[in-house]
């Protein structure tokens, strides 16, 4: 994605927010050329950008619908397979057909999009083109001048973006250190709340993706909510949060998905997180509510699990892959106590069957009968996704709470 200046705005020095600015890019469907769109997405974050990435091969409504609930400041989109004049204008169209025309759409394409298609796309509802050859720093003026915003109640938003636009406040507030209007979590009813941690690289988001799939099979009627923490970098404050780019299943409807950045917080969850679980759980819309945490260390406790806190979840699942480092290191996570559920992800590994006895071995130390999952999630219809979703549903039944039935 490349950039050309307006020649009517003058540039000048770009100061970061005080509040993020939130960008979601994406590449169109049937475009797999995404080097552009990763170099742009690091100097985003580079400049105290926190960018939303949904990834290539995107189609129009799955970026208008990413875009909603994220609640962006604007969607960049990088094209290099031509399709961009009919592509752009889809994607304005979509945003304002559903009443969200607020959120503009820019973009570029090296060398693919001409100073002619630039003239149509703008007459189209595109905001911007960028091309080739601008330096990267007139690039980031130009996008933190003209799409900053502070966000503002607007009693037009319905649905998701109404929704969306509440957690977006309270993240705004936090930030500016305002304190956020008390949103407590409701504790009757529908919305089961599982907190899922694990240390990186253990395949959480995938395999979130794959409980989703099974939600959506068996509950056919019913919703399902993810927040995603991912962390901010500790010098910009921008982030890269990239958990939509394995959430194949979130391309539905029935999912809500909102992408969460720590800004600064030091509990592997966003400090907007306990409010945006209760919005949720007020909208009365969803059966099940994932939350993930960034990667965590052994002595992280990010849902509260041992009440030293008033714990954020119902429940809390935590994944670990195969590559954990030994016996001795298993005996200093301390979420293997605290845990309701424990899965062991990647079990195609050539590891795994030793991981599987070294773990169960040190779940049953606990005294607690917990029961170790064996997943593979990066293989779809894997059956110990399906025992472990099963056991998530069975654990909101002994608590009086869904899990999805309706």
């Amino acid at each position: 994605m490349a950039v050309a200046l307006n020649p009517r705005r003058a540039a000048h020095p770009a100061r970061a927010p005080r509040v993020p600015l939130r960008i979601l890019t994406a590449v169109p469907i049937c475009d797999g050329h995404d080097s552009a769109v990763t170099t742009i997405n690091i100097e985003l974050a580079r400049h105290g950008i926190e960018v939303i990435y949904l990834g290539y091969h995107q189609s129009v409504s799955a970026i208008a619908r990413a875009a909603v609930q994220e609640d962006v400041n604007v969607v960049g989109l990088s094209s290099y397979n031509g399709g961009h004049i009919i592509f752009f204008k889809e994607v304005a169209d979509q945003l304002r057909h559903s009443g969200n025309g607020d959120i503009p759409v820019f973009g570029g394409g090296g060398g693919t999009i001409t100073k002619a298609d630039e003239r149509i796309m703008r007459r189209q509802g595109t905001d911007r083109i960028f091309f080739a050859g601008t330096p990267l720093k007139d690039i980031m003026t130009i996008i933190q001048r003209d799409y900053a915003r502070t966000a503002k109640p607007n009693a037009k938003f319905k649905g998701d973006r109404s929704l969306a636009r509440a957690i977006t406040l309270v993240e705004q507030n936090l930030s500016a250190r305002r304190p956020p209007r008390v949103i407590p979590a409701r504790r009757q009813g529908r919305g089961f709340v599982v907190g899922i941690a694990g240390p990186g690289g253990a395949g959480k988001s995938t395999l979130i993706d794959e409980l989703t799939s099974r939600f959506l099979r068996q509950h056919p009627t019913g919703r399902i909510a993810i927040l995603a923490n991912d962390p901010s970098h500790p010098d910009t404050g921008g982030a890269i949060l990239g958990d939509r780019v394995s959430a194949i299943y979130a391309q539905d409807d029935r999912v809500f998905f909102r992408s969460l950045a720590t800004r600064g917080s030091l509990t592997g969850l966003s400090a907007a997180t306990p409010a945006a679980i209760g919005i949720l759980q007020q909208s009365g819309e969803f059966d099940l509510i994932l939350v993930e945490s960034v990667g965590v260390g052994q002595e992280s406790d990010p849902f509260g699990s041992f009440g030293q806190s008033r714990r954020l979840t119902d429940a809390v699942l935590f994944v670990l892959a195969p590559h954990y480092g030994g016996l001795i290191q298993l005996q200093k996570i301390a979420l293997l106590n605290g845990a309701d559920l424990v899965a062991l992800n990647k079990c195609d590994h050539p590891m795994a069957r030793t991981a599987q006895a070294e773990i169960q071995a040190r779940l049953n130390q606990n005294g607690r009968g917990q029961v170790l999952h064996s997943t593979t999630a990066a293989r779809h219809f894997d059956p110990g996704v399906d025992a472990l979703f099963a056991a998530i549903q069975a654990l909101g039944s002994a608590r009086g709470r869904t899990g999805g039935a309706r």
